[in-house]
């Protein structure tokens, strides 16, 4: 579904990403891992067109991302969540929704809205309240719910447990599998915590100064003591 082919990428003389290639198979919640610096936020940026690479391919569903404008993505079911938790305060949880369900270019239904509110029980209870008066962890329900408006095929997902409590991060991954398993959606997901990121992934893509040092099963790059030390911190 998501292919990125050598692809590089930098800030000035700094270069984040050095030839990284993989893929990211449909259905399947793929796990991009290593240490801070490694390039994972860039690369979810680059491959979002956030941010502009210097060379190489990304290709997602046949299409050559290279040349479109970040805001065709979520039309070719394509959206990204940030790392960050960001969420236009001014608006209410419910406004906030319907933005992201803007993202297909059609106007968002209220079955689409009772989808995430199924999904999040508690924007539904806070629908009408400002998003800023939101805690951490419901902030971070909100975005994952507005990205799922667009009815995307696959969620590019930047460190969805930061900062959170372990009982939030419990809920976010449980979610995960639930839409992965139930209903077929595709995860390219970047997470420090390698060790809750590879206990709901299918496949594990390691970086390491911008460049990819192991790309196994999940269930590989868990077992494997040396690679886990050198690279994951556990």
């Amino acid at each position: 579904m998501l292919e990125v082919q050598s692809l590089c990428a930098g800030y000035g003389p700094v270069r984040a990403l050095d030839g990284v290639s993989f893929a990211a198979a449909e259905g399947q919640v793929t796990a991009v891992l290593g240490a801070n610096g490694a390039g994972k936020t860039t690369l979810l940026r680059t491959v979002s067109r956030l941010h502009q690479a210097r060379s190489g391919s990304v290709r997602f569903a046949g299409h050559d991302l290279s040349r479109l404008p970040a805001e065709r993505l979520p039309a070719l079911g394509l959206s990204h969540v940030p790392e960050g938790r960001g969420v236009i305060t001014e608006l209410t949880v419910e406004e906030n929704l319907r933005l992201g369900g803007l993202g297909r270019g059609s106007r968002p239904t209220a079955a689409d809205l009772d989808r995430v509110y199924d999904l999040f029980p508690p924007l539904a209870e806070r629908r009408d309240a400002a998003a800023t008066t939101l805690s951490g962890g419901e902030r971070q329900m909100l975005v994952v719910g507005r990205a799922l408006m667009a009815k995307p095929t696959m969620l590019l997902l930047d460190e969805p447990s930061l900062g959170l409590a372990p009982r939030v991060v419990a809920q976010i991954f449980d979610l995960l599998r639930t839409l992965v398993r139930e209903q077929g959606l595709s995860v390219l997901l970047v997470e420090q915590n390698a060790r809750s990121a590879l206990s709901v992934a299918d496949r594990g893509v390691v970086l390491n100064l911008g460049r990819v040092v192991a790309d196994e099963p999940a269930e590989v790059l868990a077992g494997d003591t040396t690679l886990r030390h050198a690279y994951l911190g556990f």
